[in-house]
């Protein structure tokens, strides 16, 4: 993967051989590093390997981005439903066009298979622009009469109007898909955006930035701000311009989140983590087949979906028979690889996925897997 020379909007990503990237910011219609040029690592985790670098921005980079928002939103809330809904569906086309190349920057920054980027991942995140589009036009607004108290009538009106600008800060398990969550209804409504997506996984929300212009967007409408979250997501959180903030992440960082936004009475959309409990019971019928499902929905995206079972409840009568059948699934479950997505990787490798550090050579002796 690799910009085109000269970079900015005119560069394209092109599937080539793997090559160093560098995933810039989007900020008022221009791709641009950070300010003071600084740059993070862009790891792969499925290989442990290097594939690029990405801007490391900070609070004069977010000050920029929050002003060409502010700029495009009073142009955007003045605009017909119909026509941002139509700028959706145009966004939707153009990611189907390259959908290879999303396909592909969502495997290599987070590791994940291509099959699986390629059946939920990107085509879910269009199927996201494409509900918010169809189903704006539906969202209802209301009119009531009543009795004013003064021998007359009154008339209550439910309307709706945008906010102006929203801060957008996304998590690494499903980039582009949880991203469009929050783009599409924010924009569709009126409001323009500031995106934060993690530092883990970049390529996709600035590349998602670059086909909002190309679809027509106004400049500033879609801006993505690369980096760090004390570094971008708190100045983000604390911007006086930012009426409201849709954060998706842990529970410690939406709490952090939650009381930065109250101090200034600013909407929030906090998705934080979950555990989810599976029972089974004694009279689940083939024990075999139900410890299947149950380790598909506990290891799917290796496990990294806030709805993925993290909890087992077994019946007494059941546990011992059904503890060995899960085991049996766990142990015979491959470990996807990031190319070849039924082939496991390397015990080395994928000790590097899970915790980057030095995989001990006398564990890898014995056979041993590393956590």
């Amino acid at each position: 993967w690799r910009v085109a020379p000269g970079g900015g909007l005119a560069g394209r990503w092109a599937s080539t051989k793997p090559l160093p990237r560098h995933v810039l910011n989007v900020i008022d219609g221009r791709c641009s590093g950070a300010a003071d040029g600084r740059v993070l690592e862009n790891i792969n985790p499925a290989t442990g390997g290097a594939i690029g670098t990405i801007a490391r921005s900070n609070a004069s980079d977010v000050e920029a981005a929050v002003a060409a928002a502010e700029r495009a939103s009073v142009e955007w809330r003045g605009t017909a439903l119909s026509h941002r809904a139509q700028l959706l569906h145009r966004v939707g086309d153009l990611i189907q066009e390259r959908i290879a190349e999303f396909i592909a920057a969502e495997s290599e920054d987070s590791g994940k298979p291509l099959k699986l980027a390629g059946s939920v991942d990107i085509p879910r995140a269009i199927a996201n622009l494409r509900f918010f589009a169809d189903a704006a036009p539906f969202l209802p607004t209301a009119h009531h009469p009543s009795d004013s108290g003064f021998g007359g009538e009154a008339m209550n009106i439910t309307a709706r109007s945008p906010l102006g600008v929203v801060g957008l800060i996304t998590p690494w398990n499903l980039p582009l898909y949880l991203l469009s969550w929050k783009v599409a209804p924010a924009i569709v409504m009126g409001n323009a955006v500031v995106a934060k997506p993690s530092e883990l996984t970049p390529s996709t929300a600035s590349m998602m930035a670059e086909v909002f212009m190309e679809a027509g967007a106004p400049s500033g409408l879609v801006n993505v701000v690369q980096g760090l979250g004390g570094e971008v997501g708190e100045p983000l959180v604390n911007h006086p311009s930012v009426k409201a903030i849709s954060f998706t992440g842990g529970t410690s960082t939406g709490r952090l989140v939650g009381r930065s936004a109250a101090d200034q009475f600013k909407k929030t959309s906090l998705e934080l983590g979950g555990k989810n409990a599976t029972l089974v019971f004694d009279d689940c019928g083939d024990v075999k087949s139900v410890a299947k499902a149950v380790a598909r929905a506990s290891f799917l995206n290796s496990g990294q979906i806030c709805l993925c079972g993290s909890r087992i409840f077994i019946q007494d009568g059941i546990a011992e028979e059904f503890t060995q059948a899960l085991v049996d699934e766990a142990r015979i479950a491959p470990l996807p690889s990031l190319l070849l997505p039924f082939l496991p990787p390397t015990p080395g490798s994928f000790c590097v996925c899970v915790c980057g550090v030095p995989v001990p050579a006398d564990g890898l002796a014995g056979g041993g897997w590393g956590m």
